[in-house]
């Protein structure tokens, strides 16, 4: 170990720094697993580089030259069902969120009933939609239904966790009061859990939902319905002015209602006095949250 003179102060030494092992043994970790990674897959690196340009030459551009605008109105409708099945997927899973996220807090159940449900909550995290729609497939067939079903199963997992994170982040004075009352669990729950944690947890929904449409226009892509099935279904008989319709379509819509829905998001987080544009929004880790909870592919 070298060490050196500290200026102004003769005769003493400062000792150099410790070596970060933690650290470097991390760089080598995450070094190690990308090198596997790159040289263990059969990539072909140059098709990677030249995909953007086969893609816009064989999909894209027929897309935009042979766009069949008289199919507008079928683009729209089918872009109808994906919105209404993810709305209905989000509602289903809206029931369930509540009690399950008050199972998952520790702060009002316990330490092991939490721990038991929050290993629930990660189970059905872990599944993607797209494996749920095709388990459910066989019971209720090629339908709309089964797109709900798993739309709402998917999102019970991570709108659980959530809930009971922001449960166990309240403020522990109302729940003390209740206490101090005598009240019993459900009353500690009506009137010291869900007015601080109501705001939050309709935020999530309404982002969830957001997160829905994109996921149900994947699952329809299996036969679940919407806009994905009629943009799969153009793409895979070479109809690509009817497909980039439905994929234009597609865009426009989903940027409208995350346009909404985040005003609405605003104004629930910063009260009925806020402005529509600005104020608080959700925390950017809480946001992950929702899109890394699961999803078609992963999707959340």
């Amino acid at each position: 170990m070298t060490s050196s003179a500290t200026p102004g102060r003769p005769g003493t030494v400062r000792p150099s720094p410790p070596v970060r092992w933690g650290l470097i043994v991390s760089i080598a970790v995450v070094v190690g697993a990308a090198t596997w990674a790159i040289t263990g897959l059969d990539v072909r690196w140059s098709k990677v580089w030249t995909a953007p340009v086969e893609m816009w030459r064989r999909v894209v551009r027929l897309m935009v030259e042979n766009a069949s605008w008289d199919y507008v109105g079928d683009a729209l409708s089918a872009m109808w069902d994906s919105i209404a099945i993810a709305w209905l997927g989000t509602l289903f899973a809206s029931v369930f969120i509540i009690p399950l996220g008050v199972l998952g807090a520790e702060n009002v159940v316990g330490r092991w009933v939490a721990f038991g449900s929050r290993q629930v909550f990660n189970v059905l995290r872990a599944i993607p939609e797209i494996v749920l729609v095709l388990a459910v497939i066989p019971v209720l067939g090629l339908s709309k239904t089964a797109g709900v079903i798993a739309i709402g199963i998917g999102s019970i997992g991570t709108m659980s966790k959530l809930t009971a994170d922001v449960i166990e982040g309240i403020d522990k004075g109302p729940l003390e009061a209740a206490d101090a009352t005598g009240a019993g669990r459900l009353d500690r729950v009506r009137w010291g859990v869900l007015p601080q944690a109501m705001p939050e947890i309709a935020s999530f929904l309404l982002y969830r939902f957001e997160i829905n449409i994109r996921v149900s226009a994947i699952l329809g892509a299996v036969g679940a319905g919407g806009i994905g099935e009629l943009v799969v279904l153009n793409l895979r008989f070479k109809e690509f002015g009817v497909a980039g319709v439905g994929m234009v379509v597609m865009i426009v819509i989903t940027i409208l209602v995350d346009t909404v829905s985040g005003a609405v998001r605003r104004r629930i987080l910063a009260g009925p006095g806020a402005p529509l544009r600005g104020g608080p929004d959700l925390d950017p880790e809480l946001r992950g949250e929702l899109y890394l909870g699961g999803g078609a592919g992963g999707v959340g």
